[in-house]
């Protein structure tokens, strides 16, 4: 569940000048935070919600995908952005959509653990431990990737994110 916040915060380490470890982990708490409340959000919706979030939540994991890595694509072939531009760290509301973004998965799974005889807390607290690491070893990767190719890590982490939510998408339309 965690693949495609590692994808995305590894092209976030590449975008921002020579990231911190205390940069990572910030990255991972937001991500890993924000994949642990969407399994619950989605356990208390439960059976009433299931049929009108299932049916659409395709669509809304590639649209925002789609627009996420698109942007991160873009980007990467500005070529105004010298280094010294480089920002030093993320804004928290640009961490936290691409969070949202890479979670709605999260929510789908939490609905279809609400007829599961589970503890939803410890599930879900797996799962946000599980994208904190993830995340925060995304980071530090990025740092080393855009150290090595520069901006081509981040047109790599948007084309992944953009593929994840392609092939979410067509794998819900049954074309995969």
């Amino acid at each position: 569940m965690s693949a495609d916040a590692f994808a995305a915060s590894i092209g976030k380490g590449a975008m921002i000048e020579h990231p911190r470890f205390r940069e990572a982990l910030r990255t991972g708490l937001i991500f890993g935070v924000i994949e642990t409340l969407t399994p619950l959000l989605g356990w208390a919706l439960g059976v009433a919600a299931a049929r009108h979030v299932e049916a659409w939540d395709h669509w809304i994991v590639f649209t925002l995908l789609l627009l996420i890595g698109g942007h991160m694509v873009v980007a990467s072939f500005s070529t105004t952005q010298e280094e010294s531009e480089r920002p030093r760290r993320h804004a928290w509301w640009l961490l936290a959509a691409t969070a949202v973004a890479t979670s709605i998965d999260a929510l789908a799974i939490g609905i279809g653990l609400a007829f599961l005889d589970i503890n939803i807390l410890v599930t879900a607290l797996a799962i946000g431990l599980a994208t904190t690491l993830m995340a925060t070893l995304g980071i530090l990767l990025g740092r080393r990737l855009g150290e090595l190719i520069g901006r081509r890590a981040e047109l790599v982490g948007g084309l992944i994110l953009i593929g994840i939510g392609s092939g979410i998408l067509t794998e819900h339309l049954g074309m995969w």
